[in-house]
């Protein structure tokens, strides 16, 4: 399998560590240290020998960070992980509710005037960096880069990752790397640009239409670039992961050792463009030359896919479909009890598999059955497996990352007869969704303004959620992909070709926890007769899996999210009734039927 059930860490190993770090920061003479989950090139997921944070405090969320002072160990998490943390870390961490919480707000309070805090700069972005002193500054305490602290005490640490690289199809991509380094590198120039520094592993994948296994679920490599106004490129790898990739590379990219990324920082001449909201602080401190602060050139290029990438996405969810529908049949037919998280998660991979196209899932699967579900992001182990039990919700966050497409699933189902309020969440859950799925919005808005369409339901009840409604996801890249989201911070535009998640939920600790999702697509609106001349933008569904009717309540759906939801399950049925068995297509039948 490609998912496994260990532990990978226990509260009982945060306290000596803890002890380790003091003592390194007391020898190093600082007050404090700050310990992110990133690493040099700002992902949400990292490889195991980036694992700082969880190494030390045993949290394992996608989202946080610890700061470490001599009597005080702060772990910031999001409302995704308020419940997790509690059983991942030891007592002598205080988990410190983020960003309500502001970091700098937190080290004033806890650290005397003149105090000094360390970091390493190849891990913290300029932006972070600078917002942070900025606001230390008024107590005059010092931000200061030492390196990385928790990697002298980290006996054991892994090495870094070296898989080879290989070349994206061009049918898949849709379009060369020549003629993308073109397109970018005419930007750069337009802008007065003479070169631009790149550090995302998935802005780099796409740009060379390469891809990658330095990070489970997400196929990209690690990797520095530096794209000049001219269209060539220097391309900067440890050892030999790109030994295979000379032909589809070219003459324009040259090849280097990562070791002589900082040298080439350094010998760079003209106007030089880093982001700052991505980039490490230590790229800033290498460049001599002028830097000019600007979005990473290839995140807006990426997010918009093209035709063929659509295409593609569509493809591979009809694909993922028809495994989801033999999934949900299957488990149907279990006599309720009689499986636990874990078994769930093997069954549905193994659907996957049976595609004979999967070529890794796509994040860790969620599995959690009654309390379990109400753990945002939890995920299953050996220690916390539990049976499935009548009278339960069980929520199934899952997805597939195939050659043609990435895909990003939530169902919630029930075990036996549901309760009364499992069927009215559920039901102001599926409102937000169906909310979102038929909206119609000018050109311009952006995921903040329509965040509230998601939530509105829940809000009239007194309820909410503590996620973002919609996450930018990539085509056989990463499941989570910026800058498009749907959220309440959210304020880059959506444009044609951008895929986002719809998952509103809701979360209820220690009971139950439902979210249900489908992947979009932004599109430009058919236009409507008698409507203003202005352009307008809709989504179109890229996911076809029932949404489980007996959690619905009928008479809660207006007239028009009555309508779709039967529409929504005809399309479901009449694109996947004929790629399932026979007992899967009569499932089909029975899930799909009007509400």
């Amino acid at each position: 399998m490609f998912q496994t059930f260990t532990a990978s860490t226990s509260p009982d190993d945060g306290p000596p560590r803890l002890a380790a770090l003091r003592a390194a920061m007391k020898n190093e003479g600082v007050d404090g240290f700050l310990v992110p989950r990133a690493d040099a090139h700002q992902g949400e997921y990292v490889a195991p020998r980036d694992a700082r944070l969880a190494w030390l405090t045993g949290f394992t969320g996608s989202a946080g960070f610890a700061a470490i002072l001599a009597d005080h160990a702060g772990v910031f998490i999001d409302g995704r992980y308020r419940v997790q943390v509690k059983s991942q870390v030891a007592d002598v961490f205080t988990p410190v509710p983020w960003p309500e919480t502001k970091l700098a707000d937190w080290l004033i309070q806890h650290l005397p005037t003149g105090a000094t805090v360390g970091f390493d700069d190849w891990l913290h972005t300029q932006t972070e960096v600078d917002r942070l002193r900025e606001a230390l500054a008024q107590q005059e305490i010092t931000l200061t880069p030492i390196g990385n602290l928790v990697d002298r005490i980290w006996q054991d640490q892994p090495a870094p990752p070296s898989g080879k690289m290989i070349a994206y199809p061009l049918e898949f991509a849709g379009e060369s790397h020549a003629d993308k380094r073109a397109r970018i590198a005419s930007d750069i120039e337009d802008a007065g640009q003479d070169a631009a520094v790149l550090t995302l592993p998935d802005s780099i994948a796409w740009l060379l239409n390469i891809r990658g296994t330095d990070i489970e679920r997400n196929p990209v490599a690690h990797a520095f670039a530096i794209l000049h106004k001219d269209a060539t490129l220097d391309l900067y790898v440890h050892g030999d992961k790109a030994a295979d990739l000379g032909a589809h590379l070219g003459d324009d990219i040259r090849l280097h050792p990562v070791a002589e990324f900082e040298e080439a920082l350094a010998a760079l001449k003209g106007t030089i463009r880093v982001d700052p909201a991505t980039a490490p602080a230590r790229i800033f401190t290498q460049i001599t030359a002028e830097i000019a602060r600007a979005d990473d050139p290839c995140i807006l290029p990426k997010a918009c896919k093209n035709a063929t990438e659509i295409e593609g996405a569509r493809t591979a969810h009809l694909r993922d479909a028809a495994a989801m529908v033999e999934f949900l049949a299957w488990l149907d037919a279990q006599a309720p009890g009689s499986l636990t998280e874990i078994a769930v998660v093997k069954e549905l991979e193994a659907r996957r598999r049976a595609t004979n196209a999967l070529r890794d899932i796509s994040f860790e699967t969620i599995s959690g059955a009654g309390p379990n579900a109400a753990i945002v992001h939890y995920r299953v182990t050996e220690d916390t497996d539990r049976v499935v039990k009548p009278g339960e919700l069980l929520l199934v966050d899952s997805g597939g990352q195939y050659i043609d497409g990435t895909t990003d699933i939530t169902r919630t189902v029930p075990i036996g007869p549901p309760e009364d309020i499992h069927r009215s969440c559920f039901t102001r859950v599926l409102q937000g969704m169906i909310a979102i799925s038929r909206a119609r919005f000018p050109k311009g808005l952006a995921g903040r303004d329509l965040d509230a369409l998601a939530r509105f339901p829940l809000w009239t009840a007194g309820l909410d959620y503590d996620h973002g409604t919609g996450h930018g996801v990539g085509v056989y890249l990463s499941v989570h992909e910026g800058p498009q989201r749907i959220s309440r911070i959210s304020d880059v535009a959506l444009k044609p070709g951008m895929i986002l998640s719809n998952e509103p939920g809701y979360y209820r600790e220690g009971a139950f926890g439902i979210r249900i999702e489908n992947l979009i697509t932004v599109r430009k609106a058919p236009a409507i007769e008698g409507a203003d001349a202005r352009e307008m933008l809709d989504f179109e569904t890229l996911t076809f899996v029932p949404i489980d009717r007996r959690l619905i309540v009928a008479d809660m759906l207006s007239p028009d999210e009555r309508a779709w939801i039967n529409a929504y399950h005809q399309t479901v049925f009449d694109k996947i009734a004929d790629n399932v068995g026979a007992e899967a297509r009569d499932w089909l039948e029975r899930a799909t039927a009007p509400v």
